[in-house]
């Protein structure tokens, strides 16, 4: 047949005798015109702006900005396409009906569609070139259309046609979407002034577009790239090369950022505060409402779209074989606006087209609320974080409000407020969801749609209740864990102490009884989660059961497939809303109690305004205390002097320096604060303030002293030398640039305090206050500090000094002097006033002095604590170094063969390994019967549709026969029941093998770490280990079972409607390939970008949560330094930095849910136009509604089986972590050679040879060692620091690796023993005192195999008996984690104890004296000598004083032992390193 534009079958195609306007072919013509000019108008000016444009749009962001009207302008575009769409797809129709063809019927309407489509892409290009007179060209297109259009339904209307005609209404739409369009154009011009003005408007683009750090564009481009993402994709595909860093995500826009959004909450905050009681809810509705409405907006459309496939499927089964009657006008054929909705192709481009809407509506909606939620926490948390800073400091002395709290309202309640307003919208989505869905149902099936409803709302109560069952259980198994991980802490703390009196299993066994508690939890937990899974899955089969069943009992009509298939398509999008409902009214409740506590927090007590710090007035001081010891006082300080403040303790001393900072609650009284002669430019309101409880900020030790100020190289190094910081410095991995805090490194008190000093030295400001500065210091220290710090440095500086302490020592150095009693002044002037007016006083003072002298003299006998702080982090570095250099090593090794190709495939890679290792961990059975129950309940699911389909289509052939008709029923029947059960059995299935699965990875994580060799937790850092135990076993707790769930249930759903789709037209096979392409694709990237946001996300919480905790602990400090500005631009930024992150997640999420959105769309439309296309017989109508459910489903489910994915990997690392210590190598406790009871009987040690090395790695510590040491000898061991003194104990209990010679005790060599038997028979005492939190009698005796009697007497030997008789319960009294209620001194005697309840014939004393007193050693020894007096003893000394009666003496040096002989043969030769040492440490 001829192609001609106006038909060749009626002889008038071309006549226009009528009049030119009255021949239609002519009128469709004439409409081709404007379409033809816009064309050639705008092509070349895209080709030539297009080269040099589009490279430069790509990088700069500098040109872009949006012409007044820019959505309107795209909704109304999108809106032209669709009427575009429709105008084509009547004209096709029509065609079909005439003889020959008419080209007049659509081809105007397909050059409409170009046209519209170029004058978008024309327009944003103009728009991102920011060149508005190109727009002109627009304009006479919109003018141009606008008239043909109005001539062609101004002839239509002549010749009767209405809105009964379908074409007649499409021009009318045309008509109006013309003009519109001409509106926004004319609107351009009247605000830009671009054209006919003399002087056009010159507009900017929006601030944040100029600063290139801005990389979220979201707000700026345009709404198709809005809608998509599209501006999402170099970052998404970028990721695959090289990882997302902070960099790459650049800084938020202003609106999004923290500040603007505090700004607008206290806005509203404050007006709410002002003109009513409701406090937070409203003025965050207040600040944050639009938005919210906006996303609701969205969510309704979306909602009421998603009705759109139910009803599709129903037409297109219901058309798929139809003809109807013609009328002519015009000779042409013109279609009634119903019959077009007959059409079946045209109802798929539909569906399909209502698919994309609804996602781009529903991923839009959500992406509004994540944006609102993520603007309103940052407000939230800015708001938190100004109130901290004027939080009163009574508030959190007095308990009122703790440290926990404030870390709850920003980690908890904050977060609790987001989800909600995420989950909002549901709120009043869903009841109209429900609403719509019922009604439909009923339109399909009657009274028995409502029965199948009816199931639906019974049920959901149940879901509601199963919710918060499992809510409470998470609390409970919550708690044992945290149980759980105070004493795997305390193990692994006190690890050596464990391996060598060989209690490891004991302790072992304590962790996995309060595992087993925490497993009882988890398994309810599983349990209920099951039971959620189940329902979810159950109710819709109940419902379809239960509706079906009754609609064939009842109704007198056969079901037709029709109605059939559009039914189980709404019941599916029926249970969503019900099943989310329970979670969103859970969540909804306790949004409303976090508000509750924010508000509380918000109207707490804040600090008085401390304006008066810069008062005109003479330095002179009234204040008081808050009742519990009011302070009364009424004192003067000098300026430029030093006032020392001296009293008992608790007498009020720190108090008196708050109050002076305003920290207190004056009930009476005044502070005054002189003002300074101009000529001092200090920092003037400041006051440098060393609290009492050193604070120090997550940062490297130069930025905790310098604090903010500048830095000055020459002062800093004054002060670091006058805190004697130096030494301690030198230690550290990376200097004074290593971190420290609470992240960081820890110090110990003494050098935590030292730094704290240091910030009030170097700070520039004219008053220093240092409260009690001396208490963790050794007295060396002190001195130093007290001449060269305060003396010497502070004094130099003119500056006022206000120095609270306990050494008398030092009131000679005073210029005036407080002493305080009972929270008011006893005595103030200097010591010379006191001296002569209060002798008593002054006496009592010189006693006290005279005894601090003692204690320095014994203090420098002893090594000073110092060197002992210094030795403990040495040693904890120098294993640290030797494990950094091995990883190094291991490290080259692999970048060797790892160039940029590799890196790529491995990250994109799915850990499978690990996932398998996890699943067979779970065991075997378990896994076999989840995969058979799986795939039987997925057959089963797909047989229950298929049954239907069956049944549907058959029944409507044969009316007659009722029983074939119920033996469908009972098929269905017994389908629906089998199907229900395996819903039951699969999500059991899954929840235990998790739970199985979690019960054995811990349970071997734990053995191996506690049987593993010492230096293992030399090299491996606490925190990492204590990871393990904390936050990978609760991801493999509690995240992998529903991911796993999750994950297969929507890979199954989207797998079998493949199959079904494929089985109905095997067609769409060929259509699957592009798309499964394309999906691989999707998901591959998709992965690797989400893997690094979400490692960003959580990278910086952590920094955000850290910065709240520590500001709190600070408080006094901050205010003192006046800081407060900057701590909160430091929070701003750590918020900001966090949001983005988070942002950039959630907009990932979207980019992948809009693709396979997308991607479901163009399944559903395939699979509907194959079914179409297919030659078909009566019973396939019944399939091709099979199909077209099942396609629906897939939208539903593929970016879940993506999101899945990539939640699973994430959580599989956690897996991966704790596979990797699963492979370390433990310690050989096999039993294998029989050893008599009472060994070591005479205690009799032979060491020959003897070679020790820490790790096959390293070099050796000991060097071919020879000695004998008869039985019941006391032995000493000295030598200066690192000669291997204590690796030589450790050899003793084979704790290193002895790798030549051999060790042998009573005839038997060590080696060849089994660690239990060995150690368990030894005795020794620790340097540091181990104590563990339980009873005493726990600590001396955890193996419960002594009397109480034996534990009295051992007691007694330590010089205990009397303080322990004294606690309340005696040997059963409570010691602390740690020991803490006990002083150190008491620690050492209880080890002691501890050493003598263990009868061992070999005890052997690793510098136990180091952290004793004088009076505790003497003790010691006595008892050594005494009650030790038939054992061997072996004393490792750090001072060479404590063995001078040993009867033997080994020196060491360097690993080798030098001299082997009695103490006072040693003595006598002069040149020996023994006398040596003894000279030098006297």
């Amino acid at each position: 047949m001829a192609l001609s534009f106006c038909g060749n079958d009626l002889n008038n195609s071309y006549s226009v005798e009528k009049g030119v306007l009255n021949n239609g072919c002519f009128v469709d013509a004439l409409n081709l015109v404007p379409h033809v000019f816009l064309l050639f108008i705008t092509f070349p000016i895209l080709f030539i702006g297009w080269g040099s444009q589009s490279s430069k749009v790509q990088i700069h962001h500098n040109t872009w900005l949006h012409f007044p009207g820019h959505n309107l302008r795209w909704i109304l575009t999108f809106t032209l396409l669709f009427v575009h769409v429709c105008e084509i797809a009547e004209g096709i129709v029509s065609n079909t009906w005439m003889q020959s063809n008419h080209l007049h019927l659509f081809l105007p309407a397909f050059m409409g569609f170009i046209a519209a489509t170029t004058s978008v892409v024309y327009y944003h290009n103009i728009e991102t070139a920011n060149f508005p007179k190109l727009l002109l060209a627009l304009f006479i297109y919109w003018v141009l259309a606008f008239i043909t259009k109005i001539i062609k339904l101004w002839k239509f209307a002549e010749e009767g046609l209405g809105v009964e005609h379908l074409r007649f209404c499409i021009t009318a739409v045309l008509v109006v979407l013309y003009g519109l369009l001409m509106a926004v154009e004319v609107n351009v011009i009247r605000v830009r002034k671009y054209v006919f003005f003399a002087n056009p408007q010159r507009v900017k683009p929006p601030e944040d577009l100029q600063d290139l750090g801005v990389r979220f564009l979201q707000p700026f481009v345009n709404l198709l790239s809005k809608a998509t993402y599209w501006w999402m994709n170099p970052l998404i595909i970028g990721a695959h090369k090289r990882p997302i860093e902070l960099k790459k995500i650049g800084k938020l826009p202003i609106a999004m950022r923290a500040l603007t959004n505090y700004l607008r909450l206290k806005d509203a905050y404050e007006e709410q505060r002002v003109s009513t009681t409701v406090g937070p809810p409203l003025s965050m509705y207040r600040a944050f409402g639009r938005p919210i409405l906006l996303s609701s907006t969205f969510r309704y459309m979306a909602d009421l779209l998603g009705f759109a496939g139910p009803l599709c499927i129903s037409g297109i089964v219901e058309h798929l074989d139809n003809k109807t009657e013609v009328d002519l006008p015009f000779g042409v054929y013109f279609m009634s606006s119903t019959q077009l909705l007959q059409n079946t192709y045209v109802l798929a481009v539909l569906l399909f087209l209502a698919l994309i809407l609804q996602r781009t509506f529903l991923q839009a909606s959500y992406y509004v609320t994540i944006e609102t939620g993520i603007n309103l926490r940052g407000a939230l948390l800015a708001m938190i974080y100004n109130k901290i800073l004027h939080l009163s400091t009574s508030n959190m002395s007095m308990g009122e409000m703790t440290l926990g709290q404030i870390n709850n309202l920003v980690a908890i309640e904050t977060n609790q407020l987001m989800w909600f307003l995420f989950l909002c919208p549901n709120l009043w989505a869903m009841p109209v969801q429900i609403i719509m869905g019922v009604i439909l149902l009923y339109y399909l099936l009657g009274f028995s749609a409502l029965i199948g409803a009816l199931v639906i709302v019974l049920l959901a109560p149940i879901q509601y209740l199963i919710a918060t069952k499992l809510a409470d259980t998470q609390k409970s198994s919550l708690d044992y864990s945290t149980d759980r991980l105070k004493k795997t802490t305390e193990i692994l703390k006190g690890i050596k102490l464990l391996k060598l009196y060989a209690w490891e299993n004991i302790f072992c066994d304590s962790v996995l009884e309060t595992r087993s508690k925490e497993l009882t939890c988890l398994r309810t937990f599983a349990f209920y989660t099951s039971m959620s899974i189940f329902m979810n899955a159950a109710i819709p089969i109940a419902a379809v059961l239960a509706t079906f069943v009754t609609h064939a009992y009842i109704s007198q009509s056969r079901l037709s497939p029709a109605e059939a298939f559009a039914s189980l398509a709404l019941f599916h999008i029926l249970v969503t809303p019900l099943f989310l409902l329970s979670t969103v009214v859970r969540f909804a409740v306790k949004a409303l109690i976090s508000v509750q506590k924010l508000g509380e927090f918000l109207q707490s007590e804040e600090i008085g305004d401390d304006s008066w710090r810069n008062g005109d007035m003479p330095v002179s001081l009234e204040s008081c205390k808050k009742h519990p010891g009011a302070v009364c006082t009424h004192i003067h300080t000098y300026t430029c002097q030093l006032t020392m403040i001296v009293g008992q303790v608790g007498c009020g001393k720190s108090s008196l320096l708050l109050a002076m900072l305003g920290e207190m609650q004056t009930l009476s009284g005044k502070v005054y604060w002189s003002k300074l002669a101009d000529s001092e430019i200090k920092n003037r309101y400041s006051v440098a303030y060393a609290a009492q409880k050193s604070w120090l900020l997550n940062a490297t030790v130069e930025d905790n002293i310098t604090f903010g100020s500048p830095f000055s190289k020459q002062r800093y190094k004054a002060v670091i030398d006058a805190c004697s910081l130096q030494p301690d410095i030198d230690l550290l991995p990376f200097g004074d640039q290593t971190e420290i805090g609470e992240r960081g490194i820890n110090l110990s008190g003494g050098q935590r305090q030292r730094i704290c000093v240091a910030r009030a030295l170097y700070q520039n400001t004219n008053i220093v206050f240092l409260d009690d500065p001396f208490s963790a210091l050794d007295i060396h220290l002190s001195d130093h500090l007290m001449q060269e710090g305060i003396l010497k440095f502070l004094q130099d500086d003119k500056r006022t000094v206000v120095l609270v302490t306990h050494k008398l020592q030092y009131l000679i150095h005073a210029d005036w002097i407080i002493a305080m009693k009972d929270g008011s002044v006893l005595r103030e002037g200097t010591l010379k006033d006191i001296q002569t007016h209060d002798v008593e006083l002054y006496e009592h003072w010189k006693t006290l002095m005279n005894r601090q002298d003692q204690e320095l003299e014994k203090d420098t006998e002893i090594e000073s604590q110092t060197t002992l702080e210094r030795k403990t982090l040495r040693r904890a570095f120098y294993s640290r170094e030797a494990k950094n250099q091995i990883d190094d090593e291991d490290e080259e090794e692999e970048d060797e063969d790892d160039n940029m190709s590799t890196t790529t495939s491995r990250r994109s890679k799915i850990p499978w390994r690990v996932c398998w290792r996890y699943l067979s961990s779970g065991g075997f059975f378990l896994v076999f019967l989840l995969v058979t129950s799986k795939l039987a309940k997925h057959s089963v699911m797909v047989a229950i549709d298929y049954w239907l389909a069956d049944w549907t289509s058959s029944a409507s052939n044969d009316p007659i026969s009722s029983f074939i008709s119920d033996s469908y029923l009972l098929v269905f029947i017994i389908l629906c029941g089998a199907g229900i059960v395996l819903c039951l059995i699969t999500s059991l299935t899954v929840e235990f093998l998790g739970l199985s699965a979690a019960t054995n990875l811990h349970h071997n994580l734990l053995n191996k770490i506690i049987h593993a060799p010492l230096r293992f937790f030399d090299v491996t850092p606490l925190g990492q280990i204590l990871n393990r135990f904390s936050a990978d076993t609760n991801i493999i707790d509690q995240h992998i079972p529903p991911t796993l769930e999750s994950l297969t249930r929507s890979t199954l759903l989207c797998l079998s409607a493949i199959g079904i789709i494929a089985f109905v037209t095997p067609v769409f096979l060929i259509a699957l390939f592009p798309l499964a392409v394309a999906f691989y694709f999707i998901q591959k990237y998709f992965r690797v970008a989400s893997k690094d946001l979400q490692d960003l996300d959580d990278s910086t919480q952590l920094p955000l949560l850290c910065h709240f905790s520590e500001t709190a602990e600070g408080l006094t400090t901050i205010r003192a330094f006046r800081h407060e500005a900057r701590f909160k631009q430091r929070m701003l930024e750590l918020t900001d930095t966090n949001n983005t992150a988070y942002l950039f997640l959630s907009a990932a999420n979207r980019w992948l849910e809009v693709r396979t959105d997308y991607l479901g769309a163009v399944i559903v439309l395939t699979a509907a136009v194959a079914a179409i296309w297919m030659p078909f017989s009566r019973l396939q109508s019944g399939l091709v509604g099979l199909g077209l459910t099942y396609a629906l489903t897939v939208t539903n489910y593929l970016n879940w089986v993506v999101r899945n994915l990539a939640d699973l990997e994430v959580q599989m690392a956690a897996v991966k972590k704790v596979n990797s210590f699963l492979s370390t190598e433990s310690e050989n406790y096999e039993d294998v050679s029989q050893v008599p009871e009472d060994w070591p009987q005479h205690g009799e040690i032979k060491i020959q040879d003897l070679c020790v090395r820490y790790d096959p790695m390293l070099k050796p510590v000991l060097k071919h060692v020879n000695a004998f040491i008869n039985p019941g000898q006391k032995v000493g061991i000295c030598g200066r620091t690192g000669s291997g003194k204590s690796s030589l104990s450790l050899a003793f209990f084979n704790m290193v690796d002895v790798f030549e010679g051999k060790i042998i005790i009573d005839g038997i060599d060590i080696c060849k023993l089994p660690l239990q038997t060995l150690r368990s028979r030894l005795s020794i005492i620790l340097q540091d005192p181990v104590l563990f939190s339980g009873s005493i009698r726990f600590n001396l005796d955890p193996e419960r195999t002594c009397t109480d009697d034996r534990l009295w007497e051992a007691l007694e030997i330590a010089q205990l008996k009397n303080m322990v008789k004294a606690l309340p319960g005696g040997l059963d009294a409570v010691i602390t984690e740690g020991g803490e209620n006990f002083s150190v001194g008491q620690r050492q005697l209880f080890c002691l104890a501890r050493a003598f309840v263990r009868k061992s014939s070999i005890l052997i004393m690793d510098e136990a004296t180091a952290s004793i007193d004088m009076a505790t050693e003497n003790i010691l020894q006595k008892v050594v000598m005494t009650a030790f007096a038939d054992r061997t003893v072996v004393t490792i000394a750090h001072l060479v004083a404590s063995i001078l009666e040993a009867e033997q003496v080994l020196v060491f040096s360097s690993g080798i032992l030098v001299e082997f002989d009695s103490a006072a043969n040693l003595l006598a030769q002069e040149d020996s390193l023994f006398s040596i040492l003894v000279r030098t440490h006297k």
